[in-house]
């Protein structure tokens, strides 16, 4: 995931028809290392966003409204007072050596008229380098010496390139990059290349200036060229065909085409962000979303990446918790299974037992063994252990206590054993809730479910169901959470499908949603997700039912946590809604149904229809 020099092109272009020939009415620096700069132009106000963060440095237009601090920066204040008020002629590219010309470096030039101190109009320049850790923000006078900066770099820091107050400013040296808009032949496109000892893909990221690894893996893909070849191994047509394909794409930049677009994988989480199409990462794997804004995109990506991190930060306590109560129930399944393996010799205990009361008026009293016939089998002879300390009658009795020992632990079992296996699948269930879990709201439901069943112990505030302050009698009002909603499809053939996140979103769909003659779709013998296809008393299209069995085989357990695994099949039960029963006591999602349907499918989410 590049910010390179076509996304910054994509960016430049956008920004000049926002805001070329705007005036700056307000400046304002909510974080150290941001700008939020509201623009006037058209009649309209609209903000934007600039961050030299090494981690996340960017540009784009924004509506959203950040909180200033009390006292401005130092940097700040000298924006405001050069720039604040000011008129943007000019938003640019420029060249490594021209800052007029045009370039795909990483830096955007903002050429401002302003009335100084006398009264008369000068221009200064907003230098903004997105460059990693080296992204910065300088403020340059006309003849170039550097005005502030939001970072200074001083000598002690880099004895290269120093950016304080005094100093002339220069665009940090590219090495021996070449612009990639200002190759005209094959020839000396060639030259370039060949000066890098390196592979073809490597080569052109290495070769010029903007080009990142994923657009040096689209130009290669496009030309029909392995990126992993040597460049001095390229063969005539084959060079031809790079050339070819890198010039195509410099063209669509200079003409100001570009695709914005996000590249999500199966597991619907954002791949690459470009501004070309990506056809090299055409596959059933990867899907596409593409906008009209550059701003949106970069916004869009950045949220969704910055949210699935605080998700999968949050929601480390509940799979550590479901790990350890998972590994903890599955050991005491295995006891419980293993003795009531055990329990299974009860039987020939209470043989035993009886053959000593019939046979054992012989003993004599001593004897190890007692060796008679076996009534229960046919007559054939048998061996039974005896203690030698004690009579017939208690050897017997010894027997048959053990027999009812055996009896009551077997009795005992099954129903812990039962427990044991229905909590399992509940934890099974959360587990598999938690790997689709988008939002903090669903992992609320998640660690409310695991509250109200005991997996989690609650505060004394919930325990006791009021706050230290509260008067006797009054009743607290209950906290106002962040509700999770169930995903809302539309199958090809128009009809409604809905999908449960979590098992009181199950339950919820399964009994309160769905009406009688609804379709319920579930994975068998599996946890995951329940799927209604709200098809009221018509009859089920084919399309559909494979719609919502490949959405139901997508959210289960069988199809994987962290990695979903869409090449495999997996089978889903459906059946109409009314066949379907509650457990009683059993946790919520918990139903049982006789008679059904099954089909194999494999587990998709994008299947060809809109997604509410």
């Amino acid at each position: 995931m590049a910010y390179d020099g076509l996304i910054i092109a994509n960016t430049v272009k956008e920004l000049r028809e926002a805001f070329l020939m705007g005036s700056i009415t307000k400046i304002a620096q909510p974080e150290p290392e941001e700008l939020l700069v509201t623009i006037k132009n058209n009649r309209k106000n609209m903000r934007l966003y600039i961050s030299a963060n090494a981690s996340l440095p960017m540009v784009y237009i924004t509506e959203e409204e950040r909180q200033a601090p009390p006292t401005a920066p130092n940097f700040c204040m000298a924006l405001r007072k050069h720039i604040g008020g000011g008129r943007i002629t000019d938003i640019r590219q420029p060249d490594t050596e021209d800052f007029s010309g045009r370039g795909l470096e990483r830096v955007i030039c903002f050429d401002i008229d302003h009335l100084n101190e006398m009264g008369d109009r000068g221009t200064v320049r907003l230098f903004v380098e997105l460059m990693g850790k080296h992204s910065n923000i300088i403020l340059v006078k006309e003849d170039g010496i550097i005005i502030d900066s939001i970072k200074h770099i001083t000598p002690s820091v880099s004895s290269v390139r120093e950016v304080l107050p005094g100093r002339e400013y220069f665009i940090p040296n590219s090495g021996d990059k070449k612009n990639p808009l200002s190759f005209g032949d094959v020839e000396s496109f060639r030259e370039c290349l060949l000066r890098k000892n390196l592979k073809v893909g490597k080569a052109l990221s290495a070769s010029f200036t903007g080009i990142s690894n994923i657009t040096a893996t689209e130009i290669c893909f496009r030309a029909g060229v392995d990126e992993e070849k040597d460049v001095a191994g390229l063969k005539p047509d084959e060079l031809k065909a790079l050339f070819d394909s890198f010039s195509r794409i410099m063209e669509e930049v200079k003409r100001g085409e570009f695709f914005s677009n996000i590249v999500y994988n199966e597991k619907d989480e954002p791949e690459e962000f470009s501004a070309i199409k990506l056809s090299c990462l055409e596959s059933d794997s990867y899907h596409v979303k593409s906008f009209d804004s550059i701003s949106k995109l970069l916004s869009c990506f950045y949220s969704e990446r910055a949210l699935r991190g605080r998700v999968r930060q949050k929601s480390e306590d509940i799979r550590h918790i479901l790990k350890v109560l998972t590994e903890r129930t599955a050991k005491k399944l295995e006891l419980q299974e293993r003795q009531l393996q055990d329990s299974e010799k009860k039987e020939k205990f209470r043989v035993w037992g009886e053959l000593i009361n019939t046979y054992g008026y012989g003993l004599k009293g001593g004897e190890k063994e007692l060796r008679c016939e076996n009534y229960y089998d046919e007559g054939r002879e048998i061996s039974i252990p005896l203690d030698e300390h004690k009579s017939a009658k208690e050897n017997a009795k010894r027997y048959f206590d053990k027999y009812q020992k055996l009896k009551r632990t077997e009795e005992a079992l099954i129903p812990q054993i039962e427990e044991s296996r229905q909590r399992l699948w509940h934890l099974d269930s959360i587990s598999a809730a938690l790997s689709i879990a988008e939002t903090e709201a669903d992992l609320n439901q998640l660690r409310r479910e695991m509250k109200d069943y005991g997996l989690i112990h609650k505060s004394g505030e919930e325990r006791s169901g009021r706050g230290g302050s509260k008067r006797k009698g009054e009743k607290k009002p209950r906290r106002e959470e962040m509700r999770s909603e169930p995903m809302h499809f539309v199958s090809s053939d128009g009809i409604d499908i809905y999908v449960g996140r979590n098992n009181y979103q199950n339950e919820e769909i399964s009994f309160k949603l769905a009406e009688g003659n609804d379709w319920w779709f579930h994975a068998k013998n599996t946890a995951g997700s329940h799927v209604i296809a709200k098809t009221g008393n018509r009859e089920l299209p084919d399309d559909t039912c494979l719609e919502a069995a490949a959405l139901a085989a997508y959210y289960s357990k069988a199809c994987g946590d962290e990695k979903k695994n869409t090449s495999q099949k997996i089978e889903v039960d459906y059946v109409k809604r009314k066949e379907l029963k509650r457990v009683p006591h059993a946790a919520p999602g918990y139903v049982i149904y006789h008679t059904n349907y099954s089909i194999v499918v494999e587990p998709r989410k994008e299947i060809g229809y809109n997604e509410k």
